[in-house]
């Protein structure tokens, strides 16, 4: 059994299995999943375990170049546009439409169960080397 790190089986394999370039989706309770990536489904309750506790969580096992999210997250949630500019300084803003449009490509979705509108960001996996 881990010690230390992301406890999740479903997750912590479907981490193992990422390499340079795939991307990883990132999603609140309510952004509509595409058919293809594999999913991995922590949403408990309205609210658990938030966007800012799966995002940190994945960010501290991951090698991560950059995130995209959607533009309207600056107008609709304050507080998950304030997170995602701390964590990604070159940040890239796109439509919600395109974000759902771009989560097709990634590998995996995890989705969390935050409540907040536009609490997404679409991760691009880096390499250690």
């Amino acid at each position: 059994m881990k010690k230390a790190g992301i406890l999740n089986r479903q997750l912590s394999g479907a981490l193992a299995e990422l390499g340079h370039g795939d991307g990883v989706l990132v999603c609140d309770a309510g952004m509509p999943i595409p058919d293809g990536p594999r999913v991995v489904d922590l949403a408990f309750r309205a609210g658990v375990p938030s966007f800012a506790e799966v995002l940190d969580g994945l960010l501290a096992e991951l090698v991560v170049e950059g995130g995209t999210a959607a533009a309207e997250v600056r107008d609709a949630n304050p507080a998950a546009a304030e997170l995602l500019d701390a964590r990604f300084p070159a940040l890239r803003l796109v439509s919600h439409e395109e974000l759902k449009v771009l989560s097709a490509g990634a590998r995996l979705v995890v989705r969390t169960g935050e409540a907040r509108p536009y609490a997404n960001v679409l991760l691009r996996c880096g390499v250690f080397f």
